[in-house]
């Protein structure tokens, strides 16, 4: 599971999530991408799950890069617990995603392949995704 290994402050507040992605909203790495098309707290174990999901249908072609982090604790209080007594502690980590972000990319293995296994890791994820292609510039068409 996807945790940092220490963090400088124990509790955050929990933040608003307005606005679309302003960086990581272009596939970088592989050819193709799995875009979020709704702000959305993702789980290390959604992330964990979608991923599993991809690593299986592809077998042992390709390679998977997984574009965001959970950096943030969620607390929870004890069930049945009064209110008061202080804010709760650290129970799971999220990756605040925001519309528009590249979380999955993929390379070395056909479109087809890569849709399908896209489709199953969104069957994952709790918000609506889109795949998406790189942007191939063609090359000697600056003149």
């Amino acid at each position: 599971m996807l945790m940092p290994k220490r963090v400088k402050y124990r509790r955050v507040h929990r933040g608003r999530m307005k606005g679309k992605a302003m960086r990581g909203n272009t596939v970088t790495y592989g050819t193709y991408g799995l875009e979020a098309l709704e702000p959305a707290w993702i789980t290390s174990n959604q992330i964990e799950a979608a991923r599993i999901a991809m690593t299986r249908y592809i077998k042992r072609g390709g390679q998977v890069w997984i574009k965001i982090f959970p950096d943030k604790p969620i607390t929870e209080k004890p069930a049945e617990t009064r209110m008061g007594s202080g804010k709760g502690s650290p129970e799971y980590w999220v990756a605040v995603v925001k519309p528009g972000r590249i979380m999955f990319e993929m390379d070395g293995v056909t479109e087809d392949i890569a849709r399908e296994a896209m489709r199953l890791a969104s069957h994952k994820l709790p918000i609506k995704t889109r795949f998406v292609k790189k942007d191939v510039e063609i090359e000697g068409e600056e003149e």
